[in-house]
């Protein structure tokens, strides 16, 4: 049945469940998911969690991830995941938005959307994806002061931070870095882009007791490992962040060559969700079994009968 029809809706907030979540001793795993029917995937192939990619949110407004994208077109993302799952959601907060002022507007905004997480990052904007080189650091004070508004804002939302300094300042600056963040009000630590198995175990090594999260993302600075690797390395999440994007983008741009080669989608039919796997996927029934129960409400006692 689908979420927002179910009977068990959740009674605790995203951050909490968010937490409870963390506090198992296995990885959470995050696959991206900035899309309602994304999510419906997501939660039907199993997963607890899902994240939000800034980047799959650009692009799927036909924008490149250098921090364009606004608080509302994130939140309005957020609803539609967080209202089709009822899952909690990591969301990539990109730089906070501005100063510290801004993150404060972003943390309610998107606490108020129900997120249940988010992630801040020490770059300047223009913002670049963190696999990306000439990437320009905000100073290590100027970062703990947005992690130290938003930790002041939140009300249940998990609070992650950021580093991209692996690139320019090396393991030892991603690592200073992350212990200012933790000192300002971080819950946990997303280091950036680190391009090897030793470099991932050493900056665990260097963060006893430290919540970390992982990004194993395609094309990028990092070898490709798997959830159960990630954990052995000393990481309690992990996310997938644009990785149904690119295979739906994909899946989209053979199908528009396939209509201008062949004149229709007769040779397509195969490769796609049928009407009634969507039907499925979104619930129609269901919705339309539940319309039908509105429309026989009881008639409000003391009106006339004929």
């Amino acid at each position: 049945m689908p979420y927002v029809i179910a009977d068990d809706l959740p009674t605790e907030p995203a951050g909490v469940r968010f937490r409870k979540l963390l506090d198992r001793p296995e990885i959470l795993r995050m696959p991206g998911a900035h899309l309602g029917i994304a999510a419906l995937l997501a939660r039907r192939a199993g997963f607890e969690a899902l994240y939000m990619s800034g980047a799959a949110m650009s692009a799927t407004m036909g924008l490149p991830d250098l921090g364009m994208i606004t608080v509302d077109d994130v939140a309005w993302h957020i609803r539609q995941v967080v209202r089709a799952s009822g899952l909690p959601v990591l969301v990539d907060g990109d730089t906070g938005y501005g100063e510290a002022l801004n993150v404060m507007h972003m943390v309610r905004a998107f606490e108020e959307a129900g997120a249940a997480a988010v992630h801040l990052e020490d770059q300047l904007l223009p913002k670049k994806c963190g696999h990306l080189n000439d990437k320009k650091l905000a100073s290590a004070d100027d970062m703990a002061a947005k992690v130290a508004a938003a930790r002041r804002a939140r009300r249940h939302l998990y609070i992650i931070a950021r580093t991209d300094a692996a690139a320019s300042e090396g393991l030892d600056g991603a690592v200073a870095r992350a212990r200012r963040y933790l000192e300002a009000g971080a819950d946990a630590i997303f280091p950036e882009a680190l391009t090897s198995a030793e470099m991932f175990r050493e900056f665990a090594r260097r963060m006893p007791g430290v919540k970390l999260l992982a990004n194993m993302t395609e094309f990028g600075r990092t070898p490709f490992f798997t959830a159960a690797e990630f954990q052995e390395m000393g990481y309690a999440m992990v996310i997938w962040p644009v990785s149904h994007l690119r295979v739906a983008a994909k899946a989209m741009e053979e199908l528009y060559a396939a209509i201008r080669r062949d004149g229709g989608t007769h040779n397509m039919v195969g490769r796609m969700q049928t009407r009634a796997e969507l039907y499925e996927t979104i619930g129609y029934h269901a919705y339309e079994a539940l319309d039908a129960s509105l429309i026989r409400t009881v008639v409000p006692e003391g009106m006339p009968q004929r």
